[in-house]
């Protein structure tokens, strides 16, 4: 079994005649908390949204190590027909399926959550009723049990409760359960989608800028929140954060994308005083990268 979580081998992403990402390839150790940082623009969320199922790659393998499988993530996407796919009835039935019924909530079905750089939640529904439809995979969705509410059925809604009442202590969001989730802070929102992510019961958890707009006392506290969600919920993390001050206490391992390229990776140490990720926080000129 593989020790990574995530293989990504010469992704590239093109919009038009712009190439985002090119030949961008890395691994993501299980278990580790992995952080991809570099310049605005440099390809960070396309990234994400790659492996995630939110854009098909251009090119490139991804896959993930999950549920004691591998799986392709441009497989569960849809891939392109192929002539002789007609002479493989199996293959054929194969990519039928993944075009029809393929995409994100099967990336998350495989094992892989994430969060958004620009907070997404249901805005109008409770905290509680966020957590509970993010088990939608987990609970009895019978027609039959839920009109004549069977034991079952009951059962199932009691289950997906606890589990988020569960999650709503361990977050410290215990007392705003029955309030609307646009009514929150933005500290607290912060902390339901991340609680909302879990709920899907993934392997890895994918966090996008979670530290943005949060004050240094929010932002430590974030901090401890990413490394239990390692410890406690035993899952490997990986996230994208121009805060280098918690990149660099949190993170075993960083990854510096710029231009769409990777230009290093490597532990907390050889990133920060690697010349070319300088560079290009600084913007210094290639010859005196050189030099």
């Amino acid at each position: 079994m593989s020790k990574n979580i995530l293989t990504i081998d010469k992704l590239s992403m093109r919009f038009g005649g712009i190439l985002a990402l090119d030949n961008v390839s890395f691994e993501v150790e299980k278990g580790s908390i992995t952080a991809l940082i570099g310049p605005n623009g440099a390809g960070k969320t396309t990234v994400f949204n790659c492996i995630t199922g939110f854009y098909k790659a251009t090119s490139g393998a991804l896959t993930l190590h999950t549920r004691q499988e591998p799986t392709s993530i441009n497989k569960v996407l849809g891939q392109p027909f192929q002539l002789d796919d007609i002479f493989k009835p199996r293959q054929l039935a194969s990519r039928i399926f993944y075009k029809m019924f393929g995409g994100t909530h099967r990336v998350n079905m495989a094992g892989l959550a994430r969060t958004f750089q620009n907070i997404q939640l249901f805005n109008d529904l409770t905290v509680i009723e966020n957590l509970q439809i993010a088990q939608h995979n987990t609970v009895n969705k019978s027609l039959f049990a839920g009109v004549f509410n069977t034991k079952a059925f009951k059962e199932s809604e009691q289950a997906s409760i606890d589990r988020a009442y569960e999650l709503l202590e361990v977050f410290n969001l215990t007392a705003d359960a029955n309030r609307l989730a646009g009514e929150m802070s933005y500290g607290q929102q912060r902390r339901l989608e991340i609680a909302r992510a879990i709920c899907t019961n993934p392997e890895m958890i994918a966090l996008d800028e979670p530290a943005a707009g949060l004050n240094p006392n929010e932002t430590e506290a974030l901090a401890k929140m990413i490394q239990m969600l390692r410890t406690e919920f035993k899952m490997t993390v990986m996230l994208i954060e121009h805060d280098m001050g918690m990149v660099m206490k949190v993170s075993d391992f960083i990854i510096v994308l710029d231009h769409g390229e990777v230009i290093a990776k490597g532990t907390p140490d050889e990133i920060l005083n690697n010349p070319k990720v300088i560079a290009a926080y600084l913007g210094v000129d290639d010859d005196e990268v050189a030099a």
